[in-house]
């Protein structure tokens, strides 16, 4: 159970996330298009494994490429809708054409089908070695990460996001592996 709140005050964190969404700001989001090939070879989740993504917002990498693709191999695609603070995400099936309705913070939510993933790819804005992430701060996927142990979780980012070391308290989960235009890094197996 997640019992600890997050502190998004912090000033390591702060200043690490204002750093990264500056250095996201000279990305190109197309390079999404590379990190989808990376994750196809080296990630490929097994038939009929659900795969729950993120819809881009703002710079965040666009992993729309890499959702087309697992959805033309026939993989169930989920997306997550954002619930009050406090809670984990929960997943609606989403496919290409789907008209996505706004949800909090700016994220776009499906109305499908709920559905539980066996791969999740997660936004961050930091990442190091350990398989450390920073997020937004409202601790949401580290909520989601620990409600759902067995699922296998890859960061989607750029590779200009890692960092020598994230700040990470122990109710921190720590990712499987890290997506970047640049290849994959494991972390976990």
């Amino acid at each position: 159970m997640f019992l600890a709140q997050k502190d998004v005050t912090s000033a390591p964190k702060q200043a690490l996330r204002a750093a990264m969404l500056e250095t996201r700001r000279g990305m190109d989001p197309c390079l999404g298009i590379r990190l989808a090939a990376h994750v196809l070879q080296e990630v490929l989740p097994s038939p009929g494994q659900a795969v729950a993504g993120f819809w881009p917002m703002g710079t965040e990498i666009d992993i729309r490429p890499l959702l087309n693709a697992l959805h033309a191999r026939e993989h169930p695609v989920l997306l997550p809708v954002t619930p009050p603070r406090g809670q984990p995400l929960s997943f609606r099936r989403w496919q290409p054409g789907d008209v996505l309705r706004p949800g909090r913070f700016g994220t776009s939510m499906p109305t499908g089908d709920s559905g539980t993933p066996d791969v999740l790819l997660v936004p961050l804005l930091a990442w190091d070695g350990r398989g450390h992430r920073l997020g937004y701060g409202g601790g949401y996927y580290d909520r989601t990460l620990a409600a759902l142990p067995g699922c296998r979780t890859i960061g989607c980012a750029y590779d200009a996001q890692r960092v020598p070391e994230v700040p990470a308290a122990p109710y921190d989960v720590p990712l499987d592996a890290v997506a970047t235009e640049e290849g994959v890094t494991w972390f976990r197996r």
